[in-house]
């Protein structure tokens, strides 16, 4: 396969970004780890594959490495997108952290947070839903603290207090964290009990 010109050999079942990783290519990532399974939910690893003279835009962590696809990883289209969702997470990501993987990323790209911030409103909560917390958790424990609570626009993670005794001696969640919500002692006070989570959800969840 050729990526961004030059020829790569992909290992079988390799995605495209491990495969560009592999040969020094950055892809730009936050939702990923190369600990867990492709999750896909950020999308910022979008790249463009052109095969049969057919051109798309993937999620590179999830599509599959194949002979003769040529991958574009930069181009001033998929720049344009990255800020875009970087601009659109930016609405939950919460004020910006010193050191925070996140909004490095919104710097680097030139994302405005206060662009779309001004036409719909933002949530409080430093969380992107990125998921990496709640998928870390669960591979390091076997027996997951965190969890994703609630639909659509009142999606967030939660935690079940009785298991955070596991957090003592862990502190998984915090290092993957791409916002910095979660503090190095573990994630009780950065997310709401799931017995909470769980009260009747309002309309606009529905």
């Amino acid at each position: 396969m050729e990526i961004d010109g030059r020829v790569v050999r992909a290992r079988e079942g390799e995605t495209v970004l491990q495969a560009a990783r592999r040969a020094g290519v950055e892809i730009p990532t936050l939702c990923y780890d190369e600990e867990l399974e492709p999750y896909g939910a950020c999308r910022i690893c979008m790249v463009e594959v052109e095969r049969g003279g057919r051109t798309r835009t993937v999620a590179s962590c999830c599509y599959p490495a194949e002979e003769g696809l040529k991958v574009r990883t930069d181009t001033p289209e998929l720049r344009s997108l990255r800020k875009t969702l970087l601009e659109l997470a930016s609405l939950t990501g919460g004020p910006e952290k010193e050191g925070s993987r996140f909004w490095r990323m919104v710097r680097e790209y030139g994302a405005d947070p206060s662009r779309l911030l001004s036409r719909v409103g933002g949530r409080e909560g430093e969380c992107i839903l990125c998921g990496l917390c709640v998928r870390t958790c669960a591979s390091v424990t076997q027996d997951g603290v965190l969890a994703f609570a609630g639909r659509g626009v009142e999606r967030s993670v939660a935690l079940f207090p009785e298991k955070t005794e596991y957090c003592r001696v862990c502190g998984h969640c915090s290092k993957v964290c791409p916002t910095g919500k979660i503090p190095p002692e573990g994630p009780a006070g950065a997310f709401p009990s799931v017995y909470e989570r769980a009260k009747p959800l309002s309309k606009s969840s529905i």
